[in-house]
C-alpha cells in the first residue's frame, strides 16, 4: 500500500515538473570568459538560483556557426568583429532549465554594456568593456529554441530532475 502511494505522488510530481518550470535558455561562456577561469563560477551562480543544466559543452566554435548564431546582428558595425573573436577560442554552451529561466537568466547576466550592469550580476562583477562582456544569454524563449537547436543536438540534452528540486519549487 505505501508502495503504491508513494508511486502515486512520484508520478503526480513528475507531472507537475511540466510546463513553465521546463522552460530553457542558453547560455554561452565566451571565449574571454573561458580564458579567465570563469565557468565553475558562472555554474555555480545559476545552480544556487535553482536552475537545472541540462546540457554542456567545451568547444572551439566555427566562424559558420557563430556567423549563424549572430545573423541577426549581421548589419552592425561590430558584427566581423565579434564573429572573429567568438571563433578565436574555446566557447561554453549551456542549456540552462527552470521556470522563467530566460527572464531570470538575462538579469544575473547583466547588461550588454558592462559599465551599466549592477555589482552582483555576472558582467557587473567580471567585466569591464562591451566587447569582453564574457557572456552570451538568450533573449526571449523563441531565440533559446533556436539557439539551443543551433548548439546541441536533441540527443545532448539530459531531461532528469536534481534531488533538490522540491527545495526550489512548490
Amino acid at each position: 500500500m505505501i508502495a503504491t502511494v508513494l508511486a502515486f505522488f512520484s508520478f503526480i510530481y513528475r507531472t507537475k515538473m511540466t510546463d513553465a518550470k521546463k522552460e530553457r535558455s542558453f547560455i554561452m561562456v565566451k571565449p574571454d570568459g573561458v580564458s579567465r577561469g570563469l565557468i565553475a563560477e558562472i555554474i555555480k551562480r545559476f545552480e544556487q538560483k535553482g536552475f537545472t543544466l541540462v546540457a554542456a559543452k567545451l568547444v572551439k566554435a566555427s566562424p559558420e556557426l557563430v556567423q549563424q548564431h549572430y545573423y541577426d546582428l549581421r548589419e552592425k558595425k561590430f558584427y566581423k568583429g565579434l564573429c572573429a573573436f567568438m571563433s578565436s577560442g574555446p566557447v561554453f554552451p549551456m542549456v540552462w532549465e527552470g521556470k522563467g529561466v530566460v527572464a531570470t537568466g538575462r538579469t544575473m547576466l547583466g547588461e550588454t554594456d558592462p559599465a551599466n550592469s549592477k555589482p552582483g550580476s555576472i558582467r557587473g562583477d567580471f567585466c569591464i568593456d562591451i566587447g569582453r562582456n564574457i557572456i552570451h544569454g538568450s533573449d526571449s524563449v523563441e531565440t533559446a529554441k533556436k539557439e539551443i537547436a543551433l548548439w546541441f543536438k536533441e540527443e545532448e540534452l539530459v531531461d532528469w530532475t536534481p534531488a533538490a528540486y522540491s527545495f526550489v519549487y512548490e
